[in-house]
């Protein structure tokens, strides 16, 4: 996010322009650590899932024929390994994780991206992209949709969480620095009152969560028992070691619920820095599994007493160095249009809005325009790849440069790989899609799933857009996006940037699709059966 991590950059840059201020206060103790044991007993199998961000099979691969991923390895030997899981769209993070989460994609979950337009509140919705797009935002406004708003109101309370699922079935879960976290059980932020001073946030925040609850020292029920990494250089305990220490307490002390899902964040920085040819994040990561899996006494008992099912949320590609001007300047398009700046507020006067999430964009109208003729200003430009709108039933959709067209809806006679039916018209290349007429049948090529993934995005929130996608090596940006020249990026529906790697250890089963989204009812069958 982000760089890319919605809430984690957020609070770099308040940890950074705060570092004067006073240490957050000691917070009221929750019970967590009371409730949080599975009652299945000792001999039930518990499952733990570990998100890590931007890991990429590739790195993976990489990694273990020159030896340096010995934890990985075993994993890999002793369980399945999949290189091709479909991540959701757009592959940001809290769009991912509310998808992995629910079990939908976007037009289900409605966590829409990064960032978005809500017409319903007439604001531009940002989770964090950067430290200049909260500066023009403003700090209060991004805090209170990241911390409040996301899981509260944003994410369809009419679609449960896997969290939710399991409360409803009896079962213990807990989420350590998982951005997508809303349960049954009630739990409190703790607000520091440096991130008070200039927000309207109040000192604490009632959530609802699993029953153990991790955020950081937001959200830190072993405050007082166990020291985490949690300091000014340490992202408030939004980072790696923290959530692999918080694990390996509630395996020592005989408190692991039946599912724990943990997020490991550090790698994303450094793929976003150094593009995707990046090993040495991943080493790392490979050591602190390690640490993880001998808190059980070896990693061998650790496959006795639970399943371990590892998974990358997004991969990326690599963004060209900044001579071959790698950043397409949306507003630059729409100079005939007034273009909403982020500092500013919605007005009878505004036209476009825009809404970057670096290798993907929402491109809003506001006026009477038809979006065709939107579209038709962006599709000369080589480095965009496909721009995408919706009409009553259809989805179009041009190729950039070549203006190539193709139209596509639901419940046609096509069916694809995933069992889902389509009607698809004009030109097929535009999406890379291989049909077969005789026998019925549609595979995805470059854009896996494209067609579920791309109705998803289209039908996530309401309002008039565009769907943008940029080429492989290039990137979005409005006037202050972060941008990642040289290094890596994602946001986009494009191999490199949606196929993830799905290891799972301790169990012969697998989910029936290899899809994000495919991944909660797998769980829930690891769970329940």
């Amino acid at each position: 996010m982000r760089q890319k991590k919605s809430l984690f950059l957020l609070m770099i840059f308040i940890l950074i322009v705060t570092s004067g201020c006073k240490s957050q206060e000691l917070r009221h103790k929750e019970q967590d650590l009371v409730r949080v044991k599975s009652v299945n007993g000792e001999n039930t199998k518990k499952v733990v899932l570990l998100v890590i961000d931007s890991l990429m099979a590739q790195a993976i691969d990489k990694g273990i024929e020159q030896n340096e991923l010995p934890t990985i390895q075993f994993l890999i030997k002793h369980g399945q390994y999949f290189k091709n899981l479909v991540s959701s769209f757009p592959t940001m993070s809290v769009t991912i994780d509310s998808s992995l989460i629910t079990g939908t994609y976007p037009d289900v979950h409605h966590v829409p991206g990064l960032t978005w337009y809500s017409a319903k509140e007439k604001k531009l919705i940002n989770y964090g992209t950067g430290p200049m797009e909260i500066i023009k935002l403003g700090a209060d406004s991004v805090l209170v949709d990241a911390l409040v708003n996301l899981n509260d109101r944003h994410l369809n309370r009419n679609m449960p969480t896997i969290y939710e699922d399991l409360a409803r079935s009896g079962m213990k879960s807990g989420s350590i620095n998982g951005l997508i976290y809303r349960g049954t059980v009630d739990h409190t932020l703790s607000i520091p009152l440096w991130i008070q001073g200039p927000t309207s946030l109040p000192k604490t925040i009632p959530v609802k969560g699993p029953d153990f609850l991790t955020l950081g020292s937001l959200s830190d029920p072993l405050e007082g028992i166990q020291k985490l990494p949690d300091g000014l250089t340490r992202r408030i305990g939004l980072n790696n070691q923290h959530s692999i220490e918080t694990a390996q307490y509630l395996i020592k002390a005989n408190k692991l619920p039946d599912f724990l899902y943990v997020y490991l964040p550090d790698l994303d920085q450094k793929i976003h820095k150094k593009g995707p040819s990046e090993l040495k994040g991943v080493k790392e990561v490979d050591r602190q599994l390690e640490s993880l899996l001998q808190s059980f006494g070896s990693p061998e008992e650790a496959l006795d007493k639970a399943v371990f099912i590892i998974v990358g949320d997004s991969g990326m590609t690599k963004i060209l160095p900044v001579q071959d001007n790698p950043v397409i300047d949306l507003a630059s398009f729409f100079n005939d249009y007034k273009v909403l700046r982020q500092e500013e507020t919605v007005t009878d006067d505004t036209e476009i809005i825009l809404a970057v999430n670096e290798t993907m964009a929402y491109v809003y109208t506001l006026k009477a325009d038809k979006l065709k003729d939107i579209a038709y200003l962006l599709k000369d430009d080589p480095r965009i790849d496909v721009i995408s709108w919706k009409e009553k039933e259809w989805i179009y959709a041009i190729q950039g440069a070549t203006s190539k067209k193709l139209r596509f809806k639901a419940n046609g006679k096509l069916i694809d790989d995933y069992q889902q039916k389509w009607a698809v018209e004009q030109d097929v290349e535009v999406l890379d899609l291989k049909i077969n007429a005789q026998h019925h049948s549609l595979q995805y090529g470059e854009y896996p799933d494209v067609l579920r993934r791309l109705s998803g995005a289209l039908h996530s929130h309401p309002g008039e857009f565009l769907i943008v996608t940029a080429k492989p090596g290039y990137e979005l940006a409005d006037i202050s996006s972060p941008t990642h020249k040289g290094g890596g990026g994602h946001g986009s529906f494009g191999q490199m940037e949606s196929l993830v790697p799905l290891i799972i250890s301790g169990t012969d089963q697998k989910p029936q699709y290899l899809r994000i989204i495919d991944l909660k009812s797998f769980l829930l069958k690891l769970l329940t059966k």
